[in-house]
């Protein structure tokens, strides 16, 4: 490492969405804090609904993207607000919440933030700045793919940020999509000079069988691009770390690895339109005796032994999709069945009776417009409580422990949310720094707390209140097993990858900058 001036940070992108990145950022922090050297992840501009509350060194709390959290843990760090500075979180196909540093500060259109990109490169810019003044590498993960050239003018994420930083740059590409060789060049072709300049090299993920029959491939693809492949990453089952977009945890129906222990718990999530915080349910599939499943089907919400209602970024308007899609009424009858259910911050809301909105924050969330009061929408009705949102967002840690049957059971999680519970005469579910929270009835849990079923003792003291002659299986530590999953992709790096040369980048005073420019093949 050099002992002065501008510390190592290579940039992640992606040939693709979904291609890897989140991931191989994850493996490159986890391998480098092995090897004992003082690394910190970095997302410039994060666009997800999957995000965790932090505490900052003033004891303040932010929210950030819930991969930059993942690769925190991998780097030994707690999460913080100066891994990903702006945070985009969708609201509707046309709108986001702007989060900067943490704190929620408007939501904006496509046009809108146009307007405020060199603001933006100014703050994420900054912020890198002061990251690789303290830490010996930063890893960068881009967004989306840099080969989304529409979008190069407005990019603070991908080159636009390599650009501004100078940050060599290695491209990762899904081979299990199909014509990975097509995506790795194309994306370098398609680049300005200036950008080009600054990639370094290529990944190639999820490859299954003989790497030998790649190998001729890839010298093809030295040959365009003057740019070397510095590693073969195998496709790893089972491997199911943080993904950062909600669409992509939903691509996979069941949630990691499903059970491994007959008989199971049939658990079904609800893949809502905006769903978010999609972990919510990651580590109840980690128990031997449990198997998860996203569904869009009132059959599931019928035959499972447990159904989980998610958080969402909507709550009014996919509450108004259950109701199109029939859940809605799957859900009420099951409550009538007795079967159980457990809904988390958006989703126990939609339970309640009412859901008022004085203040216009759903609506100009998914609107991008000026705030304005929305009269009250029924809910549920499985609960009796009502809804009201406020301006103000409530993102914080939390700590408490369960009420009635779950008594002194310890309990944590989180909390990220405008909606208030502003009337109930339902029985707490837990008590936490405020008093009671969340309510139970019968079967039905609601908790405005994500995380809470990532908390050991709470997850099984829940799972044999819900299924009381389950066998669980040998107990599971859930932060553990996603540190594993960190150590697994660390490994396959060291086993795969030219380290070496994935090590040089990250020393400033020893990059090579690639000076071949693709015209000839491409025009």
């Amino acid at each position: 490492m050099p002992a002065s001036g501008p510390r190592g940070a290579p940039l992640v992108a992606g040939a693709t969405s979904d291609a890897g990145k989140s991931t191989v950022t994850a493996g490159l922090c986890r391998l480098l804090a092995r090897r004992g050297v003082r690394v910190a992840p970095f997302k410039a501009q994060n666009m997800s609904n999957n995000s965790v509350a932090t505490v900052e060194a003033d004891g303040s709390s932010g929210e950030i993207g819930r991969a930059q959290a993942t690769q925190a843990m991998a780097c030994g760090l707690a999460p913080s607000v100066r891994f990903n500075p702006v945070l985009l979180k969708p609201g509707s196909d046309r709108t986001s919440q702007l989060v900067l540093h943490g704190r929620a500060v408007g939501s904006v259109g496509a046009r809108d933030y146009v307007a405020r990109r060199a603001w933006l490169l100014d703050e994420v810019t900054a912020s890198l700045a002061a990251l690789r003044a303290e830490f010996d590498v930063v890893v960068c993960e881009g967004a989306g793919s840099p080969a989304e050239i529409n979008l190069r003018a407005t990019d603070i994420a991908n080159m636009g940020l390599a650009r501004a930083a100078s940050l060599p740059t290695i491209v990762v590409g899904d081979i299990d999509r199909g014509g990975v060789l097509a995506h790795l060049a194309g994306t370098v072709a398609v680049l300005e000079p200036a950008d080009q300049a600054l990639i370094h090299g290529f990944l190639i993920n999820k490859f299954r069988g003989d790497v030998s029959l790649l190998r001729p491939g890839l010298e093809q693809l030295r040959e365009i691009t003057g740019r070397p492949t510095m590693g073969v990453l195998p496709y790893l089952p089972g491997c199911w770390l943080d993904a950062e977009d909600s669409l992509a945890a939903l691509a996979s129906p069941v949630v990691g690895p499903g059970a491994i222990r007959s008989p199971c718990l049939e658990v079904a999530a609800i893949a809502l339109p905006r769903v978010s915080n999609t972990t919510d349910v990651e580590a109840l599939a980690c128990e031997p005796a449990v198997t998860v499943r996203w569904t869009t089907r009132a059959a599931d919400v019928a035959a499972a032994d447990l159904v989980v209602l998610p958080g969402t970024k909507a709550t009014v308007s996919d509450l108004q999709w259950l109701r199109d899609e029939g859940l809605a009424e799957a859900i009420v009858a099951r409550v009538d069945r007795g079967g159980a259910v457990f809904a988390v911050c958006g989703g126990y809301q939609m339970l309640g009776r009412v859901i008022a909105d004085p203040s216009g924050i759903e609506h100009c969330a998914s609107r991008a417009v000026a705030p304005r009061p929305l009269a009250p929408v029924p809910g549920l009705g499985v609960l009796d409580l009502d809804v009201e949102f406020e301006r103000d967002k409530v993102v914080r840690n939390v700590v408490g422990h369960g009420t009635g049957d779950l008594a002194d059971v310890p309990a944590s999680g989180y909390e990220i949310h405008h909606g208030r519970v502003a009337r109930s005469t339902e029985a707490a579910l837990l008590v936490g720094p405020d008093g009671p929270e969340g309510a139970v009835r019968g079967a039905v849990v609601g908790t405005h707390w994500h995380g809470l079923l990532a908390d050991d003792a709470f997850r099984r003291a829940f799972l044999a209140r819900i299924a009381p002659g389950l066998d669980p299986g040998p107990a599971v530590a859930y932060q553990g097993a996603r540190l594993a999953q960190a150590d697994a992709v660390a490994d396959a790096l060291e086993r795969h990858c030219d380290v070496d040369a994935l090590f040089a980048l990250f020393a400033v005073d020893s990059l090579m900058t690639p000076t071949l420019t693709i015209t000839k093949r491409y025009g």
